[in-house]
């Protein structure tokens, strides 16, 4: 006597809806694309650690170190950095190249 598997229409569990939602979410980070920018070129010339920028751009240091990795961000974070590190909103192209993607 084998014994089956019933699959019901209820909706799924909690755990069920997180494991998708953590699935998803995997494979979104996964595709995150990446930009080469100057940002911590900049911060190492100017001798300002990662806390530093991040206190004067008024942004987290996760957000910083985010951002010198090459993630993509709002174009208020890059406007913020900029000022942080003395530069000007032209100086954006120098910084972060010429993606106009914001």
């Amino acid at each position: 006597m084998a014994i089956e598997a019933h699959k019901t229409d209820a909706p799924p569990t909690s755990t069920e809806e997180a494991t998708t939602e953590q699935g998803s979410s995997h494979a979104r980070a996964r595709s995150v694309k990446k930009v080469k920018n100057n940002v911590r070129k900049l911060r190492m010339e100017r001798m300002m650690s990662k806390a530093e920028l991040a206190r004067r751009a008024g942004l987290s240091t996760l957000t910083v170190d985010r951002v010198e990795r090459g993630m993509s961000c709002r174009m208020d974070t890059k406007r913020k950095i900029l000022e942080a590190l003395g530069l000007k909103p032209q100086d954006r192209v120098m910084v972060f190249g010429d993606a106009e993607e914001d």
